[in-house]
């Protein structure tokens, strides 16, 4: 049977190729950004994440106003919603668009728009140019960038930076899990609880930020790496 080109360039190595452009593109486009917050939620426009919709838009709205670039998935739901708000507020609205199967059009508000097809190169790009994350409502994507955000920090790969949860009735189940689960079990330490912080408001999302950076500026020392 006859060596088929396609099969070849199909194969492992030449990835390599796909994914190194994906990193070249990401942080040629990014370079200059110095001051980005990220906001993830649901893409999906449900009972439990419509209520949210307005509070990330103004959220992305006072922190564009605090000359924060946001930057989102792209996508519809509360990642619309916060490049609505960076938008209207003549801000950097950022979106990092993922080409998956389930086709995801961005939303109209990205002003700089990004596509990836491997959700590592992505997740660089967020975790790399982000000063905070807060995260609305959503499902396992969203989970996702919240706890690899967390693990981050936790295991000092990155510097400190704020993780932010968005709704106390929403993410109440969880913090109560993590707090009388995991901590009993020892499979964290009491200090990692200091990792997140939850929230109800967008007001309360800018002071959580401030007062992080305050406190970080004030005690940090940067970690030592080979």
């Amino acid at each position: 049977m006859p060596y088929l080109k396609q099969d070849f360039i199909k194969e492992d190595p030449w990835r390599i190729f796909r994914i190194m452009s994906e990193f070249v593109d990401g942080f040629e486009e990014l370079s200059n950004i110095k001051k980005a917050v990220s906001i993830f939620g649901s893409a999906k426009h449900k009972k439990s994440t419509k209520k949210y919709y307005k509070v990330a838009e103004e959220t992305a709205y006072l922190l564009a106003k605090n000359s924060y670039s946001v930057i989102t998935g792209a996508g519809g739901g509360i990642m619309e919603a916060g490049n609505k708000g960076a938008k209207k507020a003549g801000g950097d609205s950022i979106g990092l668009n993922i080409l998956i199967p389930i086709v995801q059009h961005p939303n109209k508000y990205v002003t700089r728009l990004i596509d990836f097809k491997y959700f590592f190169c992505r997740k660089v790009m967020f975790a790399k140019y982000s000063k905070a994350f807060v995260v609305f409502p959503g499902g396992f994507g969203t989970l996702d960038e919240l706890f690899e955000a967390i693990t981050l920090v936790q295991t000092k790969r990155v510097d400190p930076f704020p993780v932010i949860l968005v709704g106390r009735e929403y993410w109440k189940g969880l913090v109560s899990w993590i707090k009388n689960t995991l901590l009993p079990e020892g499979t964290i330490d009491k200090v990692d609880l200091k990792l997140f912080s939850v929230v109800n408001t967008p007001q309360e999302v800018i002071a959580a930020i401030d007062k992080f950076y305050k406190i970080f500026h004030e005690n940090f020392v940067p970690t030592a790496r080979p």
